[in-house]
């Protein structure tokens, strides 16, 4: 501290001397301008030296950068860099002291709802649970129906079909309403598209498209179980016609001869559905889209070996973790 202290006191004199000098004021040569450069870049490297142990090191690394940074600002500026750098460091500890906030030492967990625990490595099924629980507040419970306006429809629909025999007038209130919304849209986007098929030309590119965009909607209604009864066998031959439409023409559609299958299937038309099954396959589609939908058929008619032998089948692949319980099932019987 005290070699700081001489180190600042020096380049203070120095600086001084630099510009008191006599020969400075009285002269206009070079020599006299070297001569004040000299002093005053003495006085810079001392000013530096003297200020550069009250800066923490964790706010100036590397410290010779530092160092010649101080020295430079105050040797390019004459007498307001000198008096800038002196005048900084008061400053800066006021900013630095101000901001400082103490380190916690410790950090109280929030409660957590033991109900809300997920019981299931399926996110829909647990869910499914948590909506089940009575003990759970009835705010709550609305707040994740609620939540589910901003999930597909066919993952939000069954959940809040389970939730229409709930005791609890609100949430079946809220579930209802939240169904009817899905069944609207589908209804309306099944409109715009009849509209759009009767004014295309027949067999044009125009017609097929809304043909296939109106077999996917009511195909919609069928997956996401928003239809009911007789609505339910309305939307499937609905989707079913659309769908043989568009595969007149695009017969090479393996995803439509899938979806063709599950219709037929829905129809009670088995053997229609495996012949389907077999041409998506043929065009293309993987195994594993095809074959747990070949695996139910053989389970509806009651051929369990060969539903054990496609479950087997399926075994080889790893990424299906949504029928991992299944396929261990037929594999342990």
């Amino acid at each position: 501290m005290l070699l700081d202290l001489k180190f600042g006191l020096a380049a203070l004199a120095l600086e001084v001397g630099a510009w008191s000098s006599a020969s400075l004021l009285a002269e206009h040569s070079d020599a006299a301008l070297a001569s004040y450069l000299v002093v005053h870049a003495l006085a810079s490297v001392l000013l530096s030296l003297a200020l550069l142990p009250l800066i923490p090191r964790r706010l100036a690394q590397p410290r010779l950068a530092t160092l010649a940074l101080m020295a430079g600002f105050s040797y390019a500026i004459p007498v307001a860099g000198f008096l800038g750098v002196l005048a900084a460091f008061p400053v800066l500890a006021r900013y630095h002291g101000r901001g400082q906030v103490a380190d916690f030492e410790s950090l109280q967990l929030p409660e957590f709802d033991q109900t809300q625990r997920r019981k299931s490595q399926f996110r829909q099924a647990g869910l499914r649970s948590f909506l089940g629980k009575t003990e759970v507040p009835v705010p709550v419970r609305m707040r994740a129906i609620a939540a589910l306006q901003h999930v597909a429809g066919r993952t939000a629909a069954p959940l809040l079909r389970g939730v229409l025999s709930d005791p609890n007038d609100e949430l079946r209130l809220l579930a209802y309403g939240m169904l009817d919304s899905l069944e609207k849209r589908i209804n309306r986007a099944i409109g715009v598209e009849l509209n759009a098929l009767d004014s295309a030309a027949e067999g044009s590119e125009q017609a097929l498209h809304s043909a296939h965009h109106l077999s996917d909607l009511y195909w919609e209604l069928v997956y996401e179980d928003l239809v009911q009864g007789d609505l339910r066998a309305h939307a499937i031959r609905e989707s079913l016609r659309y769908c043989n439409l568009v595969l007149q023409q695009r017969s090479d559609n393996a995803a439509l001869h899938l979806r063709r299958g599950r219709l037929l299937d829905e129809s009670g038309h088995a053997d229609e559905a495996e012949q389907a099954y077999v041409q998506a396959r043929a065009l293309g589609l993987p195994a594993t889209r095809v074959m747990p939908y070949q695996a139910q058929l053989c389970f509806g008619r009651r051929d369990f070996a060969q539903t054990r032998a496609l479950m087997q089948r399926l075994d080889q692949w790893s990424a299906l973790p949504r029928l991992r319980p299944v396929i261990d099932y037929w594999n342990l019987t």
